[in-house]
């Protein structure tokens, strides 16, 4: 007997239905804020069909597009989990709609808000921040990488290192699923 397509859904249902082991539904959850299941007595998760359809777009993303765990992040970020849903579900017509909503409710720069001087200026557009990503460059001192002699590590420097042990270990799941 089949479920209702509103009826909450185990772990166990949701791996074999998108043929992911359960170990990643639960990593999944610790990287993707979003995937709030249903946690009962005894610590058993269910999760609501939304859940599962945003499980889906998160899976196709990682899985059939190539999207790092960072950049499936910063598209729910940007973009919100309607998008991905509609990415999971193949609805391109919605994931169009909310990709032109989101470029409307893009402000243009007042008179106020425009660089004020040519170096701050890009060919009339605002000058992008420096990335944060490469262990401080274009920072401060105080905020900026530690020198080599120290023992300590900045906190942009432990937050890229605790990044990439976690990409090293999807990529060691990945390499474990081939064997």
């Amino acid at each position: 007997m089949d479920k209702s397509p509103d009826a909450f859904r185990t772990i166990s249902e949701v791996a074999e239905d998108l043929d992911l082991p359960q170990h990643v539904l639960r990593f999944w959850e610790t990287r993707f804020t979003q995937i709030k299941p249903m946690k009962r007595g005894g610590g058993r998760r269910y999760y609501r069909p939304q859940d599962v359809e945003l499980i889906k777009g998160i899976r196709h993303m990682l899985y059939d597009q190539g999207y790092t765990i960072k950049g499936v992040q910063k598209l729910l970020r940007e973009n919100g989990n309607h998008f991905l849903v509609a990415i999971g579900n193949g609805d391109m017509a919605a994931v169009e709609a909310i990709a032109q909503r989101r470029q409307a409710e893009q402000v243009p720069l007042t008179a106020a808000a425009q660089p004020r001087s040519d170096e701050d200026a890009l060919v009339g557009q605002p000058k992008v921040k420096p990335s944060r990503r490469f262990f401080g460059l274009g920072k401060n001192d105080e905020e900026g990488p530690v020198q080599p002699d120290s023992s300590k590590l900045s906190r942009d420097n432990r937050a890229l290192l605790q990044e990439a042990l976690f990409d090293l270990l999807e990529c060691k799941r990945l390499l474990d699923q081939v064997r």
